[in-house]
């Protein structure tokens, strides 16, 4: 697992090609494309590369065409404004000659002001909980190939569901679901990389618990998800390497679109990041 996450940590690494402009490489993860948070991820790391002592506190994103597993990413990054308590970046990521991703986000100098945060769920503890890959053998056999692949592929965070994940004849329930999290191992005390790796994970089920209320059966292969816009915000500091609970909702769900609210807290109750995320949902009959 150590391998895995050293992966992903290179993955954030990005190769400075010129001024203001960066590479990255791309991973399959088990799916046909390069997974949202991938480049969300090293969008961050390309604008946080540019904000100097800096720190983000919101960025909003735009997915503009799939990006391809077997291709590196170019990230082009403009200094917009320098303030003198706030910069702004925009970044665009381009793949194949052509803008797969364009993204601003903004970076304060940290300050003394109110402070109020809304409380954390009343859930479980993540230990005895069970990771999101252990499914029983009767339902895994029943899972498709490349759903199986996807299950199975080695990740770098140990995700820990409070609710069961029911891919097989799945109940019609409440869009809200609570899944733990943290990576498989330390990684640096460097605050930049912490946000950057929670940004790549922030992806993780937020667009699908919208389909919760409807009973979507994952594993006939029939649902389209497709995330069109992301935003996300840092609250405080907080450690990825340590258990953090992710609360996830989905007010609203029409005209084959889909938007879903994700909150992220420390096991002591502090509110440290919040994220949107709005996209397709297609289920063919």
């Amino acid at each position: 697992m150590q391998r895995i996450l050293a992966d992903l940590l290179r993955l954030l690494e990005l190769e400075r090609i010129e001024d203001n402009i960066f590479r990255g490489d791309s991973r399959n993860i088990g799916g046909d494309f390069v997974v949202g948070g991938q480049v969300l991820g090293q969008a961050l790391t390309a604008a946080s590369y540019t904000a100097g002592a800096r720190t983000v506190h919101s960025l909003h994103a735009y997915f503009l065409l799939p990006g391809d597993v077997e291709a590196p990413i170019v990230y082009e990054v403009d200094i917009a404004r320098d303030g003198q308590s706030y910069s702004t970046r925009r970044v665009v990521a381009i793949q194949h000659g052509r803008p797969i991703f364009n993204m601003a986000a903004s970076f304060y100098t940290p300050e003394d002001g109110l402070d109020h945060a809304a409380p954390m769920p009343d859930v479980p503890a993540p230990e005895g909980l069970a990771d999101v890959s252990e499914l029983p053998d009767e339902i895994f056999a029943k899972v498709p190939e490349k759903m199986r692949r996807f299950l199975t592929h080695e990740r770098p965070f140990d995700f820990r569901p409070v609710e069961p994940v029911q891919v097989v004849d799945p109940p019609r329930r409440e869009p809200r679901r609570h899944v733990w999290l943290k990576t498989r191992g330390p990684i640096p005390d460097s605050a930049d990389l912490h946000r950057n790796v929670l940004a790549y994970a922030s992806d993780y089920m937020l667009l699908a618990t919208a389909t919760l209320p409807h009973g979507v059966h994952f594993a006939e292969g029939k649902v389209q998800l497709a995330t069109l816009d992301h935003a996300m915000w840092f609250h405080r500091p907080f450690r990825v390497d340590e258990w953090l609970l992710y609360a996830l909702e989905s007010p609203s769900a029409s005209a084959g679109r889909a938007f879903s609210l994700g909150r992220f807290f420390t096991r002591d109750g502090r509110l440290v990041a919040s994220t949107v995320q709005e996209g397709v949902v297609r289920v063919r009959p």
